[in-house]
């Protein structure tokens, strides 16, 4: 299981579908849906343990057994100070480009 300093791509890759979908739709992400729409190419299984890694982290959590997951507090933090960085660089060079034209 890696720590927060290091994970995996997979694991940046769930939390960030995971949040976002959450963002979007206010319930509990599950794992089928994870399988089916993103590019990841991994069984539900596979991303169930994933998911249970970043529980393990506090990063997801789960409002019931059986339900999908939900972003935590911890969870939100990691993806706006980490994995949005890539949208703040597209926005900054977006905007360096209407600036030059």
């Amino acid at each position: 299981m890696a720590t927060l300093d290091n994970l995996t791509d997979r694991e940046k890759e769930v939390l960030k579908y995971v949040v976002e979908n959450f963002i979007r739709s206010a319930n509990p992400i599950g794992s089928r849906s994870v399988s089916r729409q993103t590019d990841l190419h991994l069984s539900s299984a596979t991303i169930r343990n994933v998911m249970c890694d970043l529980e393990e982290m506090d990063l997801l959590g789960a409002p019931h057994t059986s339900a999908g997951r939900v972003p935590t507090d911890r969870g939100y933090r990691y993806y706006v100070d980490v994995l949005m960085e890539s949208e703040k660089l597209s926005n900054l060079r977006r905007k360096k480009h209407q600036v030059k034209a």
